[in-house]
């Protein structure tokens, strides 16, 4: 029998931690931590015709899809082994890393945490009283068979939407995955437990408090959100960017900064698990399993193995608008409060070049 991949490659790139890395998108013992916790589930009985794949391999196997975007047929001859095989392993250990990873890494966000990523988002991007950023990304897909133009979204393409809040450290905080490409931004997370959440006030946000240096009026903690979004009472957004006075653009560039957690996570998880860089060649229903796959990955990578990613220039943050849907006459007050304490002596910041 002709060995494969994992036969001749495995114990070899163990000896070399660079090459291992480059291969696994983690060190060893990132991997062996991972293949410890997901081991037992992905253990199948040897039988009297055939040698089962074992739970090292399998994992082998679905890193390496995930890392590559690989097509099925071109790791069958990488590992020797056989195309719906290979597609088995795919799905069902995408689904067991999510079972065994998601309640550690990806939990249901409480007070106390909402309270530690205010923190970071205080120190990182100096907006008090924030708790998350919030943006939807397209993960490409072929075309469902007999879905119309469901998946068919604005930019010319197929695609499921995994949306996303994300905080100051580049972790996702809670995901919706699966709704149709065709759907904005805004519809997705209304419709999604989380986008319920916030508009109902049920996620268990601090509740209001005076801004850090001031004896109040207490505001909300909030997320924040671009142009797509609709604000509410925990949800803010920039203002249009027609006549903007400087309270208002230095509103919008803090929050821009702000914003833009969620979309450097995006860029990490995209350039990690390289899959997501192409149209995945899989039913809709595994789509998703890939999709949370990677998401608690990426979680599960940033805890085991940190890195300090650079912020965007200022230079790129400089132009935003917003022509969404206007917020009720208390949220854009409830706005107008963030703009204007980031102008007083208590929130004023000074950035290099920029006054704000």
């Amino acid at each position: 029998m002709t060995e494969g991949a994992f036969e001749l490659l495995y114990l070899e790139l163990r000896q070399y931690p660079e090459k291992f890395y480059n291969y696994f998108r983690m060190n060893t013992d990132t991997f062996d931590d991972l293949l410890h916790r997901v081991s037992p589930k992905l253990t199948r009985m040897d039988t009297y015709f055939r040698r089962s794949v074992s739970p090292t391999e399998r994992l082998m196997v679905t890193i390496r899809f995930l890392a590559t975007g690989d097509s099925f047929t071109s790791l069958h001859y990488s590992f020797r082994l056989g195309i719906s095989t290979i597609s088995t392993i795919v799905k069902e250990t995408c689904k067991v890393i999510w079972d065994e990873l998601h309640e550690e890494f990806i939990p249901t966000p409480n007070r106390r945490r909402w309270l530690k990523i205010e923190q970071k988002f205080r120190e990182v991007c100096q907006f008090p009283h924030c708790v998350g950023a919030v943006d939807g990304k397209h993960i490409r897909i072929l075309k469902p068979p007999g879905t119309g133009s469901e998946f068919f979204n604005y930019k010319k393409y197929f695609s499921i939407v995994l949306m996303a809040i994300a905080d100051a450290e580049y972790r996702f905080v809670a995901v919706d995955i699966g709704a149709y490409g065709r759907t904005n931004d805004s519809m997705i997370f209304k419709n999604s437990f989380m986008g319920r959440s916030v508009y109902n006030r049920s996620f268990d946000f601090p509740p209001p408090e005076p801004m850090p240096g001031t004896n109040g009026p207490p505001l909300p903690y909030v997320l924040v959100g671009d142009e797509a979004f609709q604000m509410a009472g925990n949800l803010i957004k920039p203002y249009s960017s027609r006549g903007l006075d400087a309270t208002k653009q230095n509103f919008n560039y803090r929050l821009t900064r702000a914003r833009r957690m969620v979309e450097c996570t995006f860029g990490i998880l995209a350039s990690t698990w390289r899959v997501f860089g192409k149209p995945i060649q899989m039913k809709i229903e595994t789509v998703d399993e890939v999709v949370k796959c990677g998401v608690v990955l990426h979680n599960f990578l940033r805890s085991k193995e940190p890195t300090i990613e650079r912020m965007t220039e200022d230079s790129e943050l400089n132009s935003i608008s917003a022509f969404g849907p206007r917020g009720s006459v208390a949220v854009s007050a409830m706005r107008d409060a963030f703009a204007d304490y980031f102008c007083s002596d208590a929130g004023r910041f000074q950035w290099p070049d920029h006054n704000v």
